[in-house]
């Protein structure tokens, strides 16, 4: 399959999709709802609440292949820097992530100071991301080693999986 990698955020499923420890001003809805990257000029944005850590849950309505990520954010310090990414696991909870080892997670990735502010791509390890229902992003630290974390854009860049071809082909057998 050699399609070009689209924003999967048309596919999320926004019932589904939720952040713990987040704002409830400033929460994940208010920058995915629209199933768009979230614009620059936008005033919306999600924090971190009670700590700097987030737990970002990204449900789809069908299976993706998840290529790259693109974490934006307008303040450097509060900008994630280590993230860890966990597939398919509807349930996560905060004690599922903390202190769990890197080996337990599909990825690990150190963000620098540039990949947050100037929303960079982050290619991901695309062997762990090809049959994806939802993804788990946990913001273990930020930048400046301050109490909240702020991402002002989200957006995960990849592929539908197509699961059912064209069957008009097809004639139904009687039997």
């Amino acid at each position: 399959m050699n399609k070009e990698n689209i924003s999967l955020l048309e596919h999320l499923d926004i019932s589904q999709v939720n952040c713990l420890n987040e704002q409830q001003e400033h929460n994940l809805k208010s920058i995915v709802a629209s199933k768009k990257i979230n614009p620059p000029d936008s005033s919306a944005y999600l924090a971190s609440d009670a700590d700097e850590q987030l737990l970002v849950n990204i449900c789809f309505n069908q299976v993706v292949r998840i290529r790259t990520l693109v974490i934006k954010t307008k303040e450097v310090e509060e900008g994630p820097k280590t993230i860890k990414l966990r597939v398919n696991n509807p349930s996560i909870s905060f004690s599922d992530v903390e202190g769990a080892a890197d080996n337990t997670f599909a990825q690990v990735i150190q963000l620098s100071a540039q990949d947050v502010t100037e929303g960079r791509p982050i290619a991901l390890r695309f062997v762990r991301f090809q049959s994806v229902n939802s993804l788990h992003i946990f913001v273990e630290s930020n930048q400046g080693g301050g109490e909240e974390t702020r991402i002002d854009a989200l957006d995960v860049l990849g592929v539908p999986v197509e699961a059912t071809k064209d069957l008009s082909g097809l004639r139904q057998e009687e039997h």
